[in-house]
């Protein structure tokens, strides 16, 4: 719904035939006949130097939106507020990516330092140093059983791998993989 025209000094509403209404740059407006009464480039209502403007269907669209009713309008810009908010929002998420890419960068460097803090030898396994007494046979040494001492031994070979095979085993893959989601 259009917001109502009249005089701000006589009241009167456009009609048949229709005076013409005009708009001053202190923000009143008022029929022909009134503007008229006053003096020439002097408000009737607030008596401060003003400019007057013919409203009519060629009146610039900015100054014709002061008459136009809220719910015309929201209906006008709603398409355009909608594509400001869509570009918004697609910028909000590209940088919001961007951030958890370094996010990801910084913890698997940091995951990095952590595991070379921890084992600070080179990732390739360690050479075995030759045994003095390698030349001797497991068979040879005496080793007491367990009925022997009431003890149990120990196998002198671990079962288990060496923190430094376990290391080498372990492959960290610095470049994301495509199929992955961030």
């Amino acid at each position: 719904m259009a917001v109502p025209v009249f005089c701000n000094s006589c009241y009167c509403k456009p009609h048949q035939p229709t005076p013409r209404f005009c708009l001053t740059t202190c923000g009143h407006v008022f029929c022909e006949a009134c503007l008229h009464k006053g003096k020439k480039d002097e408000c009737l209502i607030c008596k401060t130097a003003c400019q007057t403007l013919v409203l009519s269907k060629q009146t610039n669209p900015d100054v014709q939106a002061l008459f136009t009713g809220v719910d015309v309008l929201c209906k006008k810009y709603a398409k355009e507020i909608t594509q400001i908010l869509e570009f918004q929002e697609k910028h909000r998420k590209h940088l919001l990516l961007h951030y958890k890419q370094k996010i990801l960068k910084l913890i698997k460097t940091t995951l990095n330092l952590y595991l070379l803090s921890c084992f600070p030898f080179s990732m390739k396994p360690p050479e075995k140093p030759a045994l003095p007494f390698s030349s001797i046979s497991r068979n040879s040494l005496s080793i007491p059983s367990r009925k022997q001492n009431g003890y149990s031994s120990y196998p002198l070979h671990s079962s288990r791998p060496s923190t430094s095979e376990m290391v080498e085993s372990m492959e960290i893959d610095p470049v994301p993989s495509p199929m992955r989601k961030v």
